[in-house]
């Protein structure tokens, strides 16, 4: 699920209409992770009224440094994946909806590309 929004919009306020947006397109989803930053009512309004269980992914206590937090890696490397799409680099749409388009035309490229691969694949794919 995509949703691009203005820059006076805080990430908070835009992931209620998220949640909403991914409750009613897909429905079974019940678990969702999100950064330390979400925590509070996002967290009870989403159980409340989403019927979503929102846990936060938070940095270890006394931790320094860099730290690979669970879960918070696989959203770092898929953004790194869809910047390699050169028009996702720079901002230069005037409209956030064709954004959120490019955005997922990346996205789909990279999966196509995956489905499609000849040749080995990697071990993360293979059925154990």
């Amino acid at each position: 699920m995509i949703t691009v929004t203005p820059a006076d919009t805080t990430d908070r306020d835009a992931a209620r209409e998220l949640l909403w947006r991914l409750r009613l397109m897909q429905p079974q989803i019940t678990q969702v992770w999100a950064d330390s930053a979400y925590a509070g009512q996002l967290v009870n309004w989403s159980e409340d009224f989403l019927n979503m269980t929102l846990k936060t992914v938070s940095r270890p206590r006394g931790a320094k440094g860099f730290v690979v937090l669970p879960r918070r890696w696989k959203v770092e490397r898929t953004l790194g994946w869809i910047m390699k799409a050169r028009r996702n680099v720079r901002d230069h749409e005037r409209l956030p909806q064709h954004s959120e388009a490019h955005l997922t035309w990346a996205l789909i490229t990279l999966m196509t590309r995956r489905i499609t691969r000849k040749g080995p694949h990697p071990a993360w794919a293979k059925k154990r």
